[in-house]
């Protein structure tokens, strides 16, 4: 017989589509999960006849766009998340901003379990980490127009040998959003801007096609969603800035390249000006939607920890976004009730690109953007961020810090961190650099539950890690390098290195 559970649900008033008081109602295993039917030919069609036999509940969940920093209680600017608009009125940013009175009518313990019950599944779109917050993320989309790869879901690696090795922590966790579709976190953000896209395009609105600037992740993700939909992508690389495995990405899945002699400060300028002109979508963070992706990251960390807070959450940054979206996520998990409290975050930054570090350090008396030199954590190679507002606020709610860290310093921690089992990348090991800084001053205690985002595949920064264990690095010590031991082809030629390896392993 068919195991069957609890779950508070709502009841809705037939005349308003209003929620009223939970109840709680049996829900066996078929009303959560889509079965596939022998004779179905097509998994939408399947996930319609499925709603027709357990039909949605009723919602009046919404959201649209708001000036950022604005009240959306007295604020007399909003726009509808189908309007093509990227700043507000006074030029600055925009932020998705959901009908929490709504979300309100029901309890963090029903979201809790709704959350639950579809992590993992194949029940279309809800099995993604993404889609899997629809009611957060984008209420109002159909389920039809979703573009997904089911993405999210990511390992959250408990580094323990790494943590007792190098930090006398035992508790110290690795997120791994590089684990994803395209191999970065920036999957989380454009599933949710291109099914907007797609969602656009049936309406007829006149959009040729999806446009950004990027330094490799984000054009990769981008491409690949478009592609996946059938809707054109075009993608400003700066020239010779990114590895040749974030650039054969884009061109693989058919997006138009160009490569451009500038950086991705340059890039992004004219990405900008090209689509105030054309019927292109911009899909740089700039877009507040991507940012609802996003922030599914730092809800799922506390799925993963049974809805229990870490001390502290450390995330890369170059754009800036990334930080404010997961502040996003976990104050929304706060204030529907779903935890008690939100983690302090820290963004750690290549000090070769460090604008939000300078002003941190100036304690938030100016802003100025800088030139970003070159970096091997290539995805924050940027100066002057699109999303420093937003940052600065994240940062200032969460009792947070920033960090930086050196050419060096990133790449050894990027190799301590592959010897103890990651293959991290670059950007990782600027978030571990930070790590190692803050628990060195006290500040981050051996006990504390931290976990450290890592926005990359480390697949995608094999170069680096050739050039790191080669020696191959100019000026630079390389003092974690493993390189491969050459020796004769007989039997007493290897036996003599092993022998002499052997003497210098610690025993067991």
């Amino acid at each position: 017989m068919a195991s069957s559970y609890l779950l508070q649900c709502p009841n809705f008033s037939t005349n308003l589509n209003l929620p009223s008081k939970p109840t709680t109602l049996k829900i066996t295993p078929s009303f959560l999960l889509i079965k596939a039917a022998a004779t179905s030919n097509n998994i939408r069609d399947e996930a319609r006849r499925q709603n027709l036999t357990n039909p949605p509940q009723i919602h009046n969940f919404s959201a649209k766009y708001v000036p950022f920093g604005a009240d959306p209680a007295t604020s007399t600017e909003s726009y509808s998340l189908d309007d093509i608009v990227y700043r507000s009125q006074s030029g600055g940013l925009l932020d998705v901003h959901h009908d929490f009175s709504a979300l309100k009518a029901f309890p963090g313990s029903y979201w809790r379990a709704l959350f639950d019950s579809r992590v993992g599944k194949t029940t279309g779109p809800y099995g993604a980490g993404v889609w899997s917050k629809k009611e957060w993320v984008l209420p109002e989309i159909s389920s039809d127009d979703i573009v997904s790869a089911f993405e999210g879901n990511s390992n959250l690696f408990w580094a323990e040998r790494f943590g007792k090795q190098f930090l006398e922590m035992n508790d110290l966790w690795v997120k791994h959003c590089g684990i994803s579709h395209t191999g970065s976190f920036k999957d989380l953000g454009m599933t949710v801007l291109v099914s907007q896209v797609n969602r656009l395009r049936k309406m007829n609105k006149p959009l040729f096609g999806v446009g950004c600037a990027s330094t490799g992740d984000t054009s990769a993700a981008l491409s690949a969603y478009c592609a996946s939909a059938g809707i054109p992508s075009i993608v400003f690389l700066p020239a010779n800035k990114i590895s040749i495995a974030q650039l054969v990405q884009p061109i693989a899945n058919g997006a138009f390249v160009l490569s451009i002699d500038t950086d991705f400060d340059g890039c992004m300028q004219l990405i900008r000006e090209v689509t105030s002109e054309l019927p292109i979508y911009l899909a740089n963070s700039l877009n507040s939607l991507r940012l609802e992706g996003q922030k599914t990251a730092a809800i799922e960390i506390l799925q993963q920890f049974d809805w229990e807070v870490p001390e502290w959450v450390i995330v890369p940054g170059g754009n800036l976004g990334n930080i404010y979206a997961f502040y996003k996520g976990f104050h929304m998990c706060k204030e529907l009730g779903l935890v008690d409290k939100i983690p302090r975050l820290v963004c750690a930054q290549a000090a070769n690109a460090n604008p939000l570090y300078l002003y941190y350090k100036s304690a938030w008396k100016e802003f100025k953007a800088v030139k970003a030199n070159s970096t091997f954590a290539s995805a924050i190679q940027i100066g002057d961020p699109v999303s420093i507002d937003r940052a600065v606020y994240a940062l200032k709610k969460s009792n947070g810090i920033v960090e930086e860290a050196t050419e060096e310093e990133l790449m050894d921690a990027m190799a301590q961190a592959d010897s103890t089992g990651m293959f991290i990348c670059p950007h990782t090991g600027v978030a571990l650099t930070a790590l190692m800084k803050l628990r060195k001053s006290g500040v981050i205690r051996s006990s504390d539950r931290t976990v450290v985002v890592s926005t990359a595949h480390g697949l995608k920064f094999t170069q680096s890690k050739i050039d790191y264990h080669s020696n191959n690095i100019k000026e630079m010590a390389c003092r974690y390098a493993n390189p491969p031991v050459s020796v004769a082809a007989d039997f007493g030629s290897v036996m003599d290195v092993l022998k002499k390896y052997l003497s210098k392993t610690p025993k067991y």
